[in-house]
């Protein structure tokens, strides 16, 4: 398959997608943190306010704005990238998360999925009505090492949520995640880290994560080789348009299905939850 080919059939399968940045803005925590992204769009493209200021964004109401033939700007069945400039679960954010989680509950016919490095402060963030979550929501916690490993996985091991994935990304270092993988993670997602001081990703960490996952049966995707991709002991540097594809060329994913959704979940809707009325 010619590489244009292959990003076409990309991009046509990235339609199911759509995103949602409630807020915009995060502090760093952990190491994975140190050269992130958002950090560097904001500077690229000459904003006046920290990127570790939160505040709230223009699309805040997006997942129940509506066209003018009243239907839906955000279609009924995608999967929706929330808080992806942020983290979900930023304290910051508190007084606006609970007007978030009720247009979440409304639009129970999209997929929210959201990725976290504060995983500590689900508990702390979980509306009234969660129980033991809603349907419609993804939750990837993301870790970037074995240190960030044991502390924030045996906490999400606990938690009341229904859908679940680990986000190795960016991958820094070897982890071993074998105690943590069971039929509870729906999906490991890797990648390496992106930009010009990225770190770099040895292409044997991703193999290794990957015999682990097939051990437990457990989904795996290689979705990004970072900007410093190392194999067979060479040093790679691969152009940010390329990191994708080349993570798509390896062929390593294990039980990912049509449009990168792993084979354990399930896209199904009732006809009464699109809740697609005229107003």
């Amino acid at each position: 398959m010619s590489g244009r080919r292959e990003l076409n059939l990309m991009a046509e399968q990235w339609e199911i997608y759509a995103d949602w940045n409630p807020w915009h803005g995060c502090t760093k925590i952990s190491p994975g943190c140190k050269y992130c992204y958002v950090y560097r769009q904001d500077e690229m493209y000459g904003s006046e306010i920290s990127s570790s200021q939160c505040r709230k964004t223009g699309n805040f109401n997006l997942p129940v704005k509506r066209k003018r033939d009243k239907s839906w700007k955000i279609e009924s069945g995608k999967v929706v990238f929330t808080c992806f400039t942020s983290d979900f679960l930023l304290k910051d954010a508190d007084e606006w998360r609970k007007e978030c989680w009720k247009m979440i509950k409304e639009r129970s016919d999209l997929w929210f999925y959201f990725f976290t490095k504060r995983i500590d402060r689900f508990m702390d963030c979980i509306p009234d009505n969660w129980g033991d979550g809603y349907e419609n929501v993804l939750v990837g916690c993301t870790v970037e090492n074995q240190q960030m490993a044991d502390y924030r996985l045996p906490i999400f091991k606990t938690l009341p949520i229904k859908h679940k994935s680990i986000i190795m990304s960016p991958l820094i270092g070897p982890v071993v995640l074998s105690s943590y993988l069971d039929e509870s993670i729906e999906e490991v997602s890797v990648g390496g880290e992106s930009g010009l001081e990225a770190r770099p990703c040895n292409y044997d960490w991703v193999l290794s994560l990957r015999e682990q996952c097939i051990k437990a049966g457990v989904p795996f995707r290689f979705h990004q080789t970072g900007a410093r991709f190392i194999k067979d002991g060479r040093m790679y540097r691969v152009p940010r348009k390329f990191q994708l594809s080349q993570a798509h060329k390896a062929n390593i994913d294990y039980r990912i299905g049509k449009f990168y959704v792993p084979e354990t979940v399930r896209f199904e809707w009732k006809e009464d939850d699109y809740h697609n009325k005229t107003i």
